[in-house]
């Protein structure tokens, strides 16, 4: 399963062996849901909170006596039926946490790896080095090798300082590292751009 191996300008350098291990899989829907949504309710912070009418400040006193009034019994201003009462049933902080098994969020890495190739939207490079850390630099990289304006996502072996700087001003472009990579941040991107160096030690990860 061979590609194209091309430079920083867009130029075809040679061929890259595609590790059929990670990328001849045929992915599952249902599967990459499952992983997707593992990943989005671990990143929830559980933070929401209300008040019961028992937290609510004020309300100690009785508002008026119980009968003679001619209107209805009442206890305190902070009941929920009551303007800036409290609140019933409301969130409270909670943890969304999911658990999934190693070996599943590996096949979904693998999965989603698959399903990027098979649309055709895994680009590998020699390398990855810029001369400056510019974003102008960046946009002409991105030209060179028709991303367009799809979301991209750079997989690299180790991290680069020029690529963290250029890209942090373009909200469509993000990076990671290889032994980082996961199935949420695949499926997220429009398309990959992988080292070589970075694939080849992520077919090494993957093919135990």
């Amino acid at each position: 399963m061979e590609t194209k191996l091309l430079n920083l300008k867009g130029q075809e350098v040679g061929k890259y062996e595609l590790p059929e291990v990670i990328f001849a899989r045929k992915a599952d829907p249902y599967f990459l849901y499952e992983a997707v949504k593992y990943y989005l309710a671990n990143r929830r912070r559980g933070t929401s909170c209300t008040k019961t009418r028992g937290e609510v400040s004020g309300g100690g006193r009785k508002p008026w006596k119980q009968k003679g009034t001619g209107r209805a019994r009442s206890g305190t201003i902070r009941s929920p039926l009551w303007r800036k009462g409290g609140v019933v049933f409301g969130p409270r902080p909670r943890s969304y946490r999911q658990d999934m098994p190693a070996e599943k969020l590996r096949q979904a890495l693998i999965d989603a790896l698959s399903a990027m190739h098979a649309a055709g939207s895994v680009t590998v490079v020699d390398s990855l080095t810029m001369e400056q850390p510019k974003t102008r630099e960046l946009q002409s990289m991105f030209s060179a090798l028709n991303l367009g304006s799809k979301k991209a996502l750079f997989v690299l072996d180790k991290a680069d300082k020029k690529l963290a700087v250029a890209s942090r001003n373009l909200s469509h472009v993000e990076w990671c590292l290889a032994a980082n990579l996961n199935a949420y941040q695949v499926l997220s991107a429009g398309r990959l751009i992988f080292t070589a160096a970075a694939l080849n030690g992520l077919g090494s990860k993957l093919a135990v």
